[in-house]
């Protein structure tokens, strides 16, 4: 019995199907069928129920599956605690608001690779509501998105969140939002039901509203005097700086975009927890 075909079973397990496992574990379908074969051979038990649905645990699987939860942590706590960083290798699936990849996310990066020189990174930049499925799915295996996640499963570190302020091309004067269209995140954000809620609010049937999941698409459709708009302050600061566009006061503001690193709890991994914790370092120093 070896820590890899515990491993795979830990994961078909989890997933349900060696499919899935083996994209999981980027390994070929027979040779995660060939791991656990040749586990069931050695403890002389069936661990899975085979049917045409998802694979179930078995009696002697699901006691397995305690020990190999156990192993498993004990082979996490020596990586994380003996073994040097620099020396981990893998494959590390992180997806991230786009707020987020326009702010700290480059030198997150850059701190990750110092840390971890051997680890692979796939990127992927999405809306919030795509983030979290991805996650709940394991196609991630940490996000940065508009949180928290609320799911028994998920452990949410929350990170400096991002103040608002409205935003219009620098030559534009008295904007009215009755005539003047708004632009904001995707309509599948709680950002734009915000926004929405208070512009019927205000406004009522006249409101006019864009939606965008792209923020530099949102940043360059205001400096252009398409729409306005609200904006994260920091990030819309270099275009005010540089004369593209500038502040003006509606009469109200929306709240502060609040952000949280979230990932799976098990299995789990000090690698993920060490990186959140660089995550929220990083971004506190860039908010500073």
């Amino acid at each position: 019995m070896t820590f890899e075909q515990l491993r795979t079973f830990l994961w078909v397990a989890r997933l349900g199907g060696f499919r899935r496992a083996a994209d999981r574990l980027h390994l070929s379908q027979p040779a995660v069928s060939t791991r656990i074969a040749k586990l069931e051979d050695e403890l002389q038990v069936g661990l899975f129920e085979r049917g045409t649905g998802d694979l179930v645990l078995t009696k002697h699987g699901q006691q397995l599956l305690a020990y190999a939860q156990q192993m498993l942590f004990v082979e996490e706590q020596i990586k994380a605690r003996v073994a040097n960083p620099s020396e981990t290798e893998g494959l590390l699936r992180i997806g991230a608001a786009e707020t987020v990849a326009q702010a700290w996310l480059p030198d997150f990066l850059q701190a990750l690779a110092a840390t971890y020189p051997r680890l692979d990174v796939d990127l992927t930049v999405d809306i919030s509501v795509n983030l979290r499925t991805a996650l709940l799915e394991r196609r991630c295996d940490l996000v940065f998105l508009m949180g928290p996640v609320s799911e028994y499963s998920v452990r949410n570190i929350d990170l400096p969140g991002f103040e608002l302020g409205w935003y219009c091309a620098a030559g534009m004067h008295d904007v009215d939002l009755t005539t003047r269209p708004v632009i904001s995140y995707s309509s599948k954000t709680r950002p734009y039901r915000e926004l929405t809620t208070e512009l019927a609010r205000r406004i009522g049937p006249k409101m006019r509203v864009f939606s965008s999941a792209s923020l530099s698409a949102n940043m360059r459709m205001i400096a252009a005097g398409i729409a306005v708009g609200p904006l994260p302050r920091l990030l819309a600061q270099p275009m005010v700086t540089s004369g593209e566009i500038r502040a003006f006061d509606p009469g109200f503001t929306l709240p502060a975009l609040e952000f949280t690193a979230s990932f799976l709890a098990e299995p789990h991994s000090f690698v993920i927890e060490n990186t959140c914790e660089m995550a929220r370092d990083v971004a506190a120093g860039w908010h500073s």
